[in-house]
């Protein structure tokens, strides 16, 4: 989740995976798909600070995870 402004200031946060598009019209607007397909949102953030947000996130949630040690006793 990211977390963005609607255009009154409140923030919300949006599913990253649910964004098909991000467009300057000049407002930033977010087209989504999935079961709210062709729905758009329109928010304070760039295009740019949108993307990052989301690609944050997606690197965040798709790291591998830290390798785990396993202690062994030698007998």
């Amino acid at each position: 989740m990211i977390e963005l402004s609607r255009l009154n200031g409140k923030k919300f946060f949006l599913n990253a995976d649910l964004i098909k598009s991000v467009e300057a019209t000049p407002d930033t607007v977010i087209t989504l798909w999935g079961n709210q397909a062709g729905e758009k949102l329109m928010v304070k953030e760039t295009c740019e600070e949108v993307i990052q947000k989301a690609t944050e996130y997606w690197k965040r949630i798709h790291q591998e995870p830290p390798s785990a040690t396993i202690e062994t006793t030698e007998r």
